[in-house]
C-alpha cells in the first residue's frame, strides 16, 4: 500500500500522506517526473523533501511505485466530493435534516464504479457520510477501495461504532485524514434524549475512547438543541478532556425534502446569525453524491440531480451550469438590498420556504 499520494488538486500539484494534515506542493513538472520514474528509485529531491516534512518516513533506496501513488491528471477539475453511503442511522435525532432515514444504497458493483468515477473526476478529498456511514454493510469495502484509489478520506460519524474491532483496525492501518464526530450531549440523559436511543451516550463514549487511544485524527461538532443547550459548557469540557478541536453548531435546518419536523429542536437562545454568503465552489470544484449515485451540487441543493450510474463521469460537466442557476437569487430574494450581508444561500432559502419556516430563521427582513 502507498505511503504517499502525488496528485493534481485544482491548480496545484500536491504530495500528501494519508493520515497527515500537512503536505508538499510539488508543481506539475515534479508530478510528471514521478509518473515517468515509476519503476526507478525515488529521486533525491523527493527523499529530502519527505524527510523534512515527515522525519519518520525514509524513502532512501525505495522505488517510486513502492512508495508513491501517482494519480493521473483529470480534465474535469473536481478536487473534493462527499458521498452518502446510506441515509440509515442507528439514532433517531430530533433535529436530523435527513427526514426519512431509509437503509438503501447501491450494490457493491455500482459502488466500485462510483468510486472510480470520483477518482476520474479528480476527487482528492472525499468525505464519507450518511446517515451513519459506519453502520453501512459495505463501509469497510468502500473505505478500503477509496483509499487504494488515492483519496484523502474524512468520515462524518456519531462515533458509536468506532470501538468495533474491524473498523478500528481498518482506520488505524489505512489512516483517514479526519474523523468529524457529532456530539449530542455531555450526559446520558440529554444525549440519549436527543438521539432517542437508550445507551447511545455509552456507545459514543466507548467509541471516543477507542479512537483517542488509537490516536486517530478527530474533531468534534457540538450540536446544540433545546434538549442539550444547558450542557454546552460540559460538551466543551468533554472536547477539552480529549484535547480535541471543536465547533459549535446551533442553527437547525429543514430536512432535505423541505420538511419542518427538524426545526422545533432549535434552541432560540443559541440561534446564530450566519456569516454573509459570498458564493461557494459547489458544482464547480465540489459535488455531492447520494446513496443511489445521484450527483448534486451539494447536500442542500439536491435538485436537479445527475444519475452517475447512467451518465458516468461525463455527466458531471453539467453540474457547473446547474450550480449557477441554483445559487442565483430568485423569487422574493431578487433585488433584495441586503444580499451582500445575507448568510443564507439560495438552495437553503428554498428549503426554508418549503418548510414554511418563519422569516427570522433565514432572512434579515424577518429579524
Amino acid at each position: 500500500m502507498h505511503d504517499l499520494i502525488a496528485s493534481q488538486f485544482l491548480d496545484d500539484y500536491l504530495l500528501l500522506r494519508p493520515g497527515s494534515s500537512s503536505g508538499i506542493k510539488i508543481g506539475s513538472h515534479r508530478h510528471r517526473e514521478l509518473e515517468r520514474a515509476a519503476s526507478e528509485s525515488c529521486p533525491t529531491w523527493l527523499v529530502d523533501a519527505v524527510q523534512r516534512r515527515w522525519p519518520d518516513l525514509d524513502l532512501t533506496d525505495r522505488r517510486v511505485d513502492q512508495a508513491v501513488l501517482v494519480r493521473s491528471v483529470s480534465p474535469f477539475g473536481y478536487g473534493r466530493a462527499s458521498y452518502e453511503l446510506n441515509l440509515g442511522c442507528n439514532y433517531d435525532c430530533e433535529h436530523c435534516y435527513l427526514g426519512l432515514k431509509k437503509f438503501e444504497g447501491l450494490s457493491w458493483e455500482n459502488r466500485e464504479r462510483l468510486l472510480h468515477i470520483m477518482r476520474d473526476a479528480g476527487v482528492l478529498w472525499l468525505q464519507l457520510t450518511g446517515g451513519e456511514p459506519l453502520i453501512d454493510k459495505l463501509f469497510l469495502d468502500v473505505y478500503r477501495l477509496a483509499f487504494e484509489l488515492g483519496m484523502m478520506l474524512s468520515i462524518s460519524s456519531n462515533g458509536s461504532r468506532l470501538h468495533n474491532p474491524m473498523i478500528l483496525e481498518l482506520l488505524t492501518t489505512l489512516r483517514p485524514y479526519r474523523l468529524t464526530i457529532s456530539v449530542y450531549g455531555a450526559t446520558a440523559d440529554s444525549y440519549d434524549g436527543l438521539t432517542r436511543r437508550r445507551g447511545s451516550f455509552d456507545k459514543f463514549m466507548k467509541g471516543m475512547r477507542a479512537a483517542n487511544e488509537a490516536s486517530l485524527p478527530m474533531n468534534l461538532n457540538l450540536i446544540v438543541t433545546n434538549t442539550n443547550a444547558h450542557e454546552l459548557d460540559a460538551m466543551k469540557a468533554l472536547a477539552e478532556q480529549f484535547d480535541l478541536p471543536y465547533h459549535v453548531f446551533s442553527n437547525m435546518s429543514p430536512t432535505i425534502y423541505g420538511g419542518a419536523e427538524s426545526l422545533p429542536a432549535q434552541s432560540q437562545e443559541y440561534l446564530r446569525k450566519r456569516k454573509p454568503f459570498t458564493g461557494c465552489s459547489a458544482g464547480h470544484t465540489f459535488f455531492h453524491v447520494d446513496p443511489h449515485g445521484m450527483a448534486s451540487i451539494c447536500k442542500v441543493g439536491r435538485d436537479p440531480q445527475i444519475p452517475l450510474m447512467d451518465e458516468g463521469v461525463d455527466g458531471l460537466t453539467r453540474l457547473g451550469g446547474i450550480a449557477d442557476g441554483l445559487l442565483l437569487r430568485q423569487g422574493g430574494c431578487t433585488g433584495c438590498q441586503l444580499q451582500g450581508t445575507c448568510g443564507t444561500c439560495m438552495p437553503l432559502v428554498t428549503l426554508y420556504r418549503k418548510a414554511k419556516a418563519p422569516l427570522s430563521a433565514y432572512c434579515q427582513h424577518g429579524s
